[in-house]
This record gives structure tokens, C-alpha cells and sequence, in this order.
């Protein structure tokens, strides 16, 4: 495996080996189907005191508070929060416009840095990775498997995709919230060019299947900036027309689109519950994945 991951431009050895020190956690409570680190909406073996509740027969006799019992003469359980694995669930943008060059590579470039280092903490920690790579519909889709070998496989997948085509990710994304039936933690890699409005149905729509949603939102600074000086061609990547104009004559009302729509997304993302994660290309993917990792850890020790 070593030998692949030197091989693959995504990869960078040291940063896995940095970042799988540090654990991926659900939010929300996961439905595995073996033991792991993430909490489960059924009760079972575990470290972590739940609740109690009344004794009825047949329950396990070592489970009874004999101290409650000396204080109330009743009979409780104690239960514990079971723990079980996680499926994670990569979505990762291949459209036109992620093949935009930026800081240090292209939007998709990003994209795949930071599914990768992903996957690998997952897999290594024994949770079940799949990725579906997202066009103007699911190019490459992988399923989730859990097997430390299956990482080639999603490795493969992300070596071979290209960016090209127009964006379908709103379907895709309700496709995906009815086609994965059990919990998963669903992490959205995009530029999210899209009307927000749009993508609010999609979120709603996983959030009603009870998914945990996380969405890194790729951006160039300068499509943020807009500091551009002189006339310039600006081509649509996803197949439209190109317009040749004068910054200096369009730069308010480019940023006021640009605020306005920046100021809708996030208040759609905060309203149904997505861990939205806005990354300016000059960030360091590690710092981007390392940060997301330490926030979900932080979350869980704070409930």
C-alpha cells in the first residue's frame, strides 16, 4: 500500500499518518453492523452511562443499581449507549467548473486530497467508506465496504475521475438520500454553484432520513475578491457561453451577488443542520481535513 500512495499526486504519506491519529466522529447516532466509536440509537455494551429504567423479568440481574434499590426499594437497569461503526458516504464533485485552476491545483485536486485523507481515517478506525463521484449525474460510484483492501479501490475511482460536464449534485443528492437506507455521515466536496434554494430541498431531504451532512464548500479567493484589474474573458467551464468585460464596470453588483448568495447558503446550511465548511483554496487541505476532524471530536465530548 505504501508504494500506492506515493505513486497517486493526492496522496501525501506524512499527512495520513498525521491525521489518522485523530478519530471521525458521527454527530448523529449511527446504525452499524458491528461494534466501533459512534453512538447508537439502541441501547447496549458500553463505558458511557445512559439512563435508567424499570426492571422487568428476564432482564440481566448484573445490570441492576442495587444502591437505587437500597434508596427507592424498586428495582431499576442501568442501560449504556451502544456503540457501533459508521458509513461514510463521499460525494465528490467532477463537474466542469471543479476543474477551475487555483492556488496550488484545481478545485477537484482539493477535493480529492481531502476525500482521500477522509477514507483513510475512516477505513482505519473500521468504519465503511463509499463515494459517489458527481457529474450531470453518478459517473463512478463506489459502494461502502470496510475492508482496510477497499481503500485501493476508492483511490482507483479518484485517480481516474475528471472534471467535465455540467452539474446534476441536487439530484444526485436525493438520489443518494433514498438509495442508502441505513445512517450515514454524507460528505458533500463541491463548489456548490448552484441556487440555494435548490440545494435546501436536498439537505432537508437527507436530514429527513436521518443522515449526518457535511458539505466542504470550495471557493478560489479570487472568486470571492473579484480583484481583477483589467478586461478579461471569463469562460463558463460547464459548457455556456464566455463573456469578455470590464471588471471595474461590474465588480458592485458582482459582489453584491456573490454576499448575497454566500449570506443564503449558509443560513440554508445552519436551518437544516449541515456541518458546513467554507475553504478558500489557499488553505492547506491538511489544516481543512485536521480542523474537521478535531471540530466533530470536540461536538461529541461537549453533548
Amino acid at each position: 500500500m505504501t508504494t500506492e500512495r506515493q505513486q497517486r499526486s493526492f496522496i501525501d504519506p506524512a499527512v495520513l499518518a498525521q491525521l489518522s491519529a485523530l478519530p471521525l466522529v458521527a454527530r448523529k447516532a449511527m446504525l452499524g453492523n458491528v461494534s466501533g466509536r459512534h453512538s447508537s440509537p439502541h441501547r447496549g455494551a458500553s463505558v458511557e452511562f445512559a439512563e435508567y429504567r424499570k426492571y422487568v423479568p428476564g432482564d440481566d440481574l448484573r445490570r441492576l443499581d442495587w444502591r437505587t434499590y437500597g434508596r427507592s426499594d424498586r428495582f431499576y437497569v442501568k442501560e449504556f449507549e451502544a456503540d457501533t461503526n459508521l458509513r461514510m458516504v463521499l460525494v465528490v464533485d467532477t463537474s466542469g467548473s471543479m476543474g477551475m485552476p487555483s492556488i496550488g491545483g484545481t478545485k477537484f485536486q482539493y477535493a480529492q486530497r481531502v476525500a482521500a485523507a477522509l477514507a483513510y481515517v475512516a477505513i482505519g478506525q473500521g468504519d465503511a467508506v463509499g463515494m459517489s463521484c458527481v457529474a450531470e449525474g453518478i459517473v463512478q460510484q463506489v459502494p461502502p465496504r470496510r475492508n482496510p483492501a477497499h481503500l485501493s479501490n476508492l483511490f482507483d475511482q479518484l485517480d481516474v475521475a475528471k472534471p467535465q460536464g455540467e452539474s446534476g449534485l441536487p439530484a444526485v443528492l436525493h438520489e443518494i438520500a433514498e438509495t442508502v437506507r441505513q445512517r450515514a455521515l454524507v460528505v458533500i466536496l463541491s463548489d456548490l454553484f448552484m441556487e440555494p434554494m435548490i440545494l435546501r430541498d436536498c439537505f432537508e431531504h437527507l436530514r429527513f432520513r436521518k443522515h449526518d451532512v457535511a458539505a466542504f464548500h470550495l471557493l478560489d479567493p479570487e472568486e470571492v475578491s473579484f480583484n481583477f484589474q483589467r478586461p478579461t474573458r471569463f469562460v463558463d467551464l460547464e459548457g455556456g457561453p464566455s463573456l469578455f468585460v470590464d471588471p471595474v464596470e461590474i465588480a458592485d453588483r458582482y459582489h453584491q451577488a456573490i454576499t448575497q448568495y454566500l449570506a443564503d447558503l449558509r443560513r440554508i446550511m445552519l436551518e437544516t443542520g449541515v456541518d458546513y465548511r467554507r475553504v478558500l483554496m489557499d488553505q492547506p487541505y491538511d489544516k481543512t481535513t485536521r480542523d474537521f476532524l478535531v471540530d466533530r471530536a470536540h461536538q461529541r465530548r461537549m453533548r
